[in-house]
């Protein structure tokens, strides 16, 4: 190739690469209008008073050039303690023909893009490719982008593994999620996990994410009389972590969760993906679909960190003794 040839291809390259950057620097023409959908209290969607993972998001819009108040709107839907398929919810959602759709859920995606084949929607969700959601990570060729909080195949093990370093006598575990859940991929997953490393893994099934239904959950596992407790990554059980600290520890039960935000308020163990930084990148999603992307085009954002988070504190009120090794792995350790 002649020097002139490489020199176009080259450029040819780099401004493909620079497009994102390009488009999210662009000013706003219009308003917009946004639909966000997650699992908690409408207030916890707030800018100011809401959750601290809301609060990035709305953050990294505002550096974006998205205001809300200014030239964005922002509607804001609640599917906490709704039974699935959340069919009637996303139905109302895209009854009212929002720009874009910001969903915190794998299920709560999958029933949006039931409802709609040309509203953008920017999903946190877990795995995109096993929930039928997209084509492929890189390119998913529809109307649904976003972050995905899946650590691959091998994840439900390490969480298993985790739950064996810390408890070596570990040889019957609940797994805290909904029917859905428990009978989809990650359920499966976590099953399949339990059966090469020799752990019965049993489903501590909520059938609605309510405070009532958690304290039954939490009374069959005792009557069950599981050794330790997985909570699956779903929305609902971010949004009740405290309840289920708050029941972890009156049973007096081992938990291992995926966010570092639900052994904050008590919770013994967790091991996942940063979400602060995952609603941040939602939030360069968005922005670059307001901003002329189209979804089909932007590839599926994945972690590249997990941190593992151990709360002392709660342990040392378990009587469990966290191994060395473990501690030197943490990533940080709450006293």
């Amino acid at each position: 190739m002649r020097r002139r040839e490489l020199i176009a291809a080259l450029g040819i390259v780099v401004s493909t690469w620079l497009l994102p950057v390009r488009a999210l620097t662009q000013p706003l023409a219009r308003s917009h209008r946004i639909a966000i959908v997650w699992a908690a209290l409408v207030t916890d969607m707030n800018e100011d008073s809401g959750s601290p993972t809301f609060r990035v998001l709305f953050a990294r819009l505002r550096q974006l050039g998205l205001i809300e108040g200014q030239n964005l709107s922002v509607q804001r839907y609640s599917f906490l303690g709704l039974n699935e398929p959340f069919t009637e919810l996303a139905a109302d959602v895209v009854r009212q023909k929002p720009d874009v759709i910001y969903a915190v859920s794998s299920r709560m995606v999958r029933a949006l893009k039931e409802a709609t084949a040309t509203i953008p929607i920017v999903g946190l969700m877990a795995d995109p490719l096993a929930f039928g959601l997209v084509i492929s990570l890189a390119r998913p060729g529809g109307n649904v982008t976003g972050v995905s909080a899946d650590g691959g195949i091998e994840y439900p093990g390490k969480l298993l593994g985790l739950l064996k370093e810390l408890l070596p006598w570990l040889s019957r575990v609940g797994y805290l999620a909904s029917r859905a859940v428990w009978d989809g991929p990650s359920g499966v997953a976590m099953r399949e996990a339990g059966q090469r490393m020799g752990t019965e893994v049993r489903g501590a099934i909520l059938e609605v994410a309510q405070e009532a239904e958690y304290r039954r959950a939490f009374a069959l596992m005792k009557e069950q009389v599981v050794d330790g407790l997985v909570v699956s990554d779903q929305s609902e059980n971010f949004a009740h972590r405290r309840i289920i600290a708050h029941l972890a520890a009156e049973s007096r039960l081992p938990t291992l969760s995926t966010y570092r935000a639900q052994v904050e308020v008590g919770g013994l163990i967790s091991y996942g993906p940063d979400l602060v930084d995952q609603h941040r990148q939602g939030a360069e999603q968005i922005a670059l679909i307001i901003k002329g992307a189209k979804p089909a085009d932007l590839p599926v954002r994945q972690p590249t960190k997990f941190d593992l988070v151990i709360n002392l504190k709660t342990a040392k009120a378990l009587g469990i003794p966290v191994p060395p090794t473990l501690l030197a792995r943490a990533d940080e350790v709450i006293e």
